[in-house]
């Protein structure tokens, strides 16, 4: 059982960043992969990105690469997402998942993962 919460949501301007948190309890934290996914009104959960146990292996979606982090800190038990140069289309709920069955190996489709946290909104405007 992982219970996950996510914290750092928000509305900033366009270009401007955002640190979404997500903190972990329940099973040991570094015997697992998280993902960030996100969903917009209307649309279908989308990966965003993943990180592996150690936080040595990480994985985006193109639409984000080169301005979104993700990073994990296992002594804190907490995987963050550091989001740089926002545009309006990054508009969405943003929801980190675990992922059990890979500690190593990095899934992008939500199906995979198996524990949710409750989302935090983060809002850009133009």
């Amino acid at each position: 059982q992982v219970q996950l919460v996510e914290s750092g949501g928000g509305l900033v301007q366009a270009g401007g960043s955002l640190r979404l948190s997500c903190a972990a309890s329940g099973r040991t934290f570094s015997t697992y992969a998280i993902g960030w996914f996100r969903q917009a009104p209307g649309k279908e959960r989308e990966f965003v990105a993943a990180v592996n146990w150690s936080g040595g292996r990480t994985y985006y979606a193109d639409s984000v690469k080169g301005r979104f982090a993700i990073s994990r800190d296992n002594d804190k038990s907490t995987v963050y997402l550091q989001m740089n140069d926002l545009k309006p289309d990054d508009t969405a709920v943003y929801y980190c998942a675990a992922d059990l069955g890979r500690r190593d190996l990095l899934a992008l489709g939500p199906a995979n993962y198996d524990y949710w946290g409750q989302g935090t909104q983060v809002t850009v405007s133009s």
